[in-house]
């Protein structure tokens, strides 16, 4: 009997080598099979026979004997041939490998089969396939006689030429052997004997058909970008990780190519698949009679070539068809899907298919593919204007270039289609050999009514939405929100009940509207075009009776004439300047549910509440009054806009506006004063750009309790910021870019706790305060000529402040009380680099030092410590020795233990404790029995061995630095430092005289400063950031620094994991006890 158990595969992708033109699996294939066998066995024979049937069958065989032209060299042309064959069928026999030709055919069939995917069938004609796989019984023989002929041959040309060479046939062998073993380890076909002889041919023939699969699918007459997106799309399919079960996902719009696409992939990779089914417009077909049956069944014909198969239902079609396809590796396209109900249905898990196979989905809406629904998400992109001119031409010139006198107006056809083939083909052939004058008349009429072909098939998506909230949506930016900032559609959606947030998702998922990387909303100009025409069917006639107005010249119409209608929701009418029209209030009284408003170059005369109390969205550029008036009715607008304004006073009476979110009064030239803010108590987004008489801002700014951005760009006369706007705590961003007049930012800007952007480049502020260094939230800042991240720019900004080059006067000097509150991160240091502001660093509230190395660590730490040490001098010289008491200040990370008088020497013994990190209910109890034993002993001390803190989480030294090695604890994390130490110090002084802590990471080689201010307002965060930086096994070592007038006697370091039983600790490094004494000779320690 004949088997055929499994597709053959590759161990290497075809897909993969397909990036490549220069592969040869790209080459188009000359030959469909390639016949390799021993000619003395089987041409007389099976070869013979088999070789009529695949000609019968209308496949095209390479063999020798008919092939070859005389004169030939057969090495080369046998090996070329193989390559130009897309399936090579091997006949093994007993003497196949007696042959050297048979063994090199073998050879490059099985390279093409690893490097370019060919199919390979191994065929065992009256020979066992373990004969040929281990080489063994007769076959082996047949092998072994090769070899032994060649070593003789071999031997005599040897001695002849008297060469010292390793032997060809041992070589030959290293070669052969794995390659009869990886071929016969293929499924294939056994011929037992000739009786089973046409039963095999008649199999072989069969899966070689199905194989070859010469049913490719009708791609396009003008593929033209075809191409170049199959080669986007190839490396998608990843078959590096060929034994898993991959889907794709095609995602865009109607009409942008995606099923043509997905058919050209499937003809370029289908025939390295056991089997493959297209199934097209299934969104179509599922709504038919028995639809989703008939989509099962054609599956499962298309896979197992079987007509008997008939489904019942869906639950027993889904059982047939994960039973039928999950052994098979399958090539499954599913297109134009639009549901989920699809999906499960025909690809309900990937379990349903075999390893190895490939599904591709195309689709308008991306909620389909996300989740681990697909593995990627291809997105199809436009044609370019190259490709859309090349496409557009075929169709309606039928070449690949537009006629010369056509070469205008063809490009203006093709900037309409804005890259959409569906359109190019439409248009192009509409315009086929016609005139001038017509293509004319037809471009005019496409501005008011688009292509009906092209219309059907956009408005699928349009009809495929959700419900009618979701319709109104698309509707609404199609006629007025392109182009719009999303947050501020939302905004006016929401006042309209629209549900935008979820709306615009599900939009935007169906390829309907896009958001750009400024948030900026987009649409299709076709898409655009039929939303538009969609509002125009209802009333062809009558705009008054449509829902939205957009077109100038219907708007005009309708306020002229005053036939306004309840019906009428939205209008837009944008007139330029010098063409400005002036109409009636009177216009808008039958208006009763408009609710969005957009009008420039506009001017409206009478009573103003005649306007819909409805509106919510108010846009009137060059809005020509000095005020709004004051009957009309306001309260629901969300959004006012009145942009290049008259106006100089919004209101001349106060108003209640709790609904406004938006208030944009940018180019307003003749505002004078702002608008009292504390009746907007919602207002989220303040624009007042280039407001060039504005000299002040209302001090009720400071109601703005939800304020998210302000921006006063450009306010030239503005001279100061009002206190009250500092207390804004919700403010995201701020723009005083271009307020030549404001010279100052007040410190009270750190109470800004949400600003995350400050913007104000060419104003008069001279330098950075420190109030925005100081500010936990800002992330980019555009100040002083600073511009970045603030985590790039701080650093700069603080060392420029220190920079003797400087021409600004220190602002140590001037911002004193502020000096200790500035942190400092250098990346890469070097020593030139502190030694430039060394006179500097006592002052920093911390400082972060990455070094180069460790002898870059020591030489940085000296100059550090010398830098403290030379100013605590120059302290004690200027000032007297008096009682410090602002230094007596405790907290939970500083206690001074405790005071002992020593009368003989007019000496205090103190013991301070620092607490660096979290606290912890570890460092909680430690804390407690440490000040107990202090209070015991009546002097300073730290706990000793035999006490319940293991020593080996305790190091001590003499003197003010200790260096230990981080212990390793097994699942728990380092939490906090507790640092003891222990001073003497005259009578008189009575404060505890710490200036500052150094950790030194030798391991790391950075050096870590922190001022004794720093430590006193540590938070959690920031002490954590101390010990998160020394991991097990790093060398470390702490030093501390005092005034002059104390002597550190000996200093401790507890470390503090967080385990809740400090018993239960352990660890595997042990600290190293003569690490101190080599340190004490590199460092200097005072």
């Amino acid at each position: 009997m004949s088997s055929f158990n499994n597709f053959p595969r590759t161990s290497k992708s075809f897909l993969n080598d397909h990036t490549s033109k220069k592969n040869p699996s790209k080459a188009i294939k000359i030959h469909d099979v390639f016949l390799s066998f021993r000619g003395e066995d089987t041409r007389a024979s099976f070869i013979s026979h088999l070789h009529a049937s695949l000609q019968n069958s209308g496949i095209k065989v390479f063999i020798d004997s008919l092939s070859l032209k005389r004169g030939t060299q057969i090495s080369k042309t046998l090996l070329r041939a193989i390559e130009d064959s897309r399936i090579s069928v091997i006949v093994f026999s007993r003497n196949y490998a007696d042959s050297q030709w048979c063994l090199k055919e073998l050879e490059r069939i099985m390279e093409c089969s690893r490097t370019i995917g060919q199919v390979v069938l191994p065929v065992f004609y009256d020979v066992d396939p373990s004969e040929v796989r281990h080489q063994t019984g007769e076959f082996g023989n047949a092998f072994q006689n090769l070899l032994k002929g060649i070593a003789k041959m071999e031997h005599k040309w040897l001695l002849e030429e008297k060469k010292d060479e390793s032997p060809l046939s041992q070589r030959l062998e290293l070669r052969w052997r794995p390659a009869l073993h990886e071929a016969a380890s293929l499924a294939g076909f056994v011929v037992l004997n000739s009786k089973n002889e046409n039963e095999v041919i008649e199999d072989l023939v069969k899966n070689i058909t199905r194989l070859l699969d010469k049913t490719d699918l009708f791609v396009a007459n003008n593929p033209v970008g075809i191409e170049s997106r199959v080669r986007d799309m190839i490396p998608l399919l990843d078959i590096q990780q060929s034994n898993d079960v991959l889907i794709l996902g095609m995602w865009g719009m109607g009409g942008i190519g995606k099923t043509t696409v997905a058919k050209a992939i499937y003809n370029e990779i289908g025939c390295n698949f056991e089997c493959r089914s297209f199934l097209a417009n299934i969104r179509e077909v599922w709504d038919q009679n028995a639809g989703q049956v008939n989509l099962q069944e054609q599956l499962l014909f298309d896979i197992c070539k079987e007509k008997t198969i008939k489904i019942q239902n869906i639950e027993s079609g889904n059982i047939i068809v994960r039973d039928r396809l999950c052994n098979k590796r399958v090539l499954l396209v599913l297109d134009d899907v639009n549901t989920l109900d699809q999906l499960n249905t025909l690809c309900g898990s990937r379990e349903w298919f075999g390893s190895g196979s490939r599904i591709i989905i195309t689709t308008r809406d991306m909620h389909l593919l996300r989740g681990n629904r697909v593995d990627q998400v291809y997105k199809m992109k436009e044609m370019d204007g190259s490709e859309s001119i090349e496409l557009f031409s075929w169709h309606a010139f039928k070449k690949s270039s537009p006629k010369e006198d056509f070469l205008g107006i063809s490009q203006n056809v093709v900037e309409y289609s804005g890259g959409l083939p569906l359109a190019l083909e439409v248009l192009g052939s509409y315009l086929f050999d016609r005139r001038v004058t017509e293509w004319e008349c037809v471009l005019e009429k496409l501005k008011r009514i688009p292509n009906d072909q092209v219309q059907k098939k956009l408005k699928i998506s349009f009809d495929g939405l959700n419900d009618d909230i979701e319709k109104e949506i698309f509707l609404d930016i199609a006629c007025f929100f392109i182009g719009m900032d999303r947050n501020d559609v939302i905004h006016i959606l929401n006042g309209c009940e629209l549900y935008p947030e979820i709306g615009i998702s599900v939009l935007v998922e169906r390829s309907l509207v896009t958001v750009d990387e400024r948030n900026r909303i987009g649409m299709h100009d076709l898409l655009r075009d039929m939303g538009r025409e969609i509002i125009r069917e209802k009333s062809p006639k009558d705009p008054e009776e449509r829902s939205r107005l957009w077109f100038n010249q219907d708007v005009i119409d309708v306020l002229s004439e005053q036939t306004g209608t309840k019906v009428v929701e939205g209008l837009a009418l944008k007139l330029p300047r010098d063409n400005a029209k002036c109409f009636s209030t009177k216009a808008f009284k039958k208006m009763k549910r408009l609710r969005l408003l957009q009008l420039a170059g506009v001017k409206l005369e009478g009573n103003f509440q005649y306007l819909s109390r409805n509106l919510r969205w108010l846009s009137w550029n060059a809005f020509p009054l000095t005020c709004i008036p004051a009957d009309f009715y306001q309260e629901n607008l969300v959004c006012i806009e009145l942009e290049n304004s008259n106006v100089k006073v919004l209101w001349k009476d106060s108003r209640k506006m709790e609904n406004l979110k938006i208030l944009n009064l940018s180019h307003s030239h003749h505002l004078t004063q702002s608008p009292d803010f504390s009746n907007m108590p919602n207002l989220e987004k303040l624009v007042l750009k280039d407001c060039r008489k504005l000299s002040e801002v209302s001090p009720s700014i400071g109601h703005l309790k939800k304020i998210l951005l302000i921006n006063l760009e450009d306010c030239i006369s503005i001279c100061s910021l009002p206190r009250s706007i500092y207390k804004l705590k919700s403010l995201k961003t701020l723009i005083l870019s271009g307020c030549l007049k404001i010279d100052k930012l007040e410190e009270d800007l750190e109470q800004m706790e949400s600003l995350t952007a400050l913007i104000a480049n060419n104003t008069a502020i001279t330098r950075v305060p420190f109030s925005v260094v100081k500010s936990k939230s800002i992330g980019y800042i555009s100040l002083c000529g600073y511009e970045g991240f603030a985590r790039d720019v701080f650093p700069s900004i603080v060392l420029s402040w220190m920079s003797p080059t400087n021409n600004l006067t220190s602002p140590y000097q001037t911002y004193a009380p502020m000096s200790s509150l500035v942190s400092l991160d250098l990346p890469n240091s070097s020593s030139h680099d502190l030694s430039s502001f060394s006179n500097q660093l006592p002052r920093l509230r911390s400082l972060w030092v990455n070094c180069n190395s460790e002898d870059q660590l020591i030489v940085d730490a000296e100059i550090i410590l010398d830098a403290l040490y030379a100013t605590i001098s120059k302290e004690l010289e200027s000032t007297a020795t008096t009682s410090q008491a602002s230094n007596m200040t405790t907290c939970t990370f500083i206690r001074c233990c405790s005071q002992v008088n020593v009368s003989e020497s007019k000496h205090s013994l103190k013991s301070l404790l620092i607490q660096m990190g979290m606290n912890c209910q570890v460092s909680s109890i430690l804390k407690e029995k440490i000040l107990q034993n202090m209070d015991i002993n009546g002097s300073g001390g730290y706990l000793l061995p035999g006490d319940s803190y293991p020593d080996w989480l305790t190091f001590s030294s003499e003197g003010s630095f200790v260096t230990f090695r981080v212990p390793q604890v097994k699942g728990r994390n380092l939490k906090t430092m507790i640092c003891i130490v222990d001073t003497s110090t005259p009578d008189n002084i009575t404060s505890d005289g710490l200036r500052n802590i150094l950790v030194k990471n030798y391991t790391k080689a950075t050096i870590q400063l922190y001022k004794r201010e720093a430590l006193v307002s540590f938070e959690d965060e920031e002490g954590q950031r101390v010990v998160s930086s020394m991991e097990s096994g790093n060398i470390v070592e702490v030093v501390v620094v005092f005034e002059n007038n104390f002597t550190v006697k000996n200093t401790v370091v507890y470390l503090v994991y967080d385990e809740p039983s400090v018993k239960r600790f352990s660890t595997e490094n042990e600290p190293i006890d003569d690490f101190n004494q080599n340190r004490k000779k590199k460092n200097r320690v005072e």
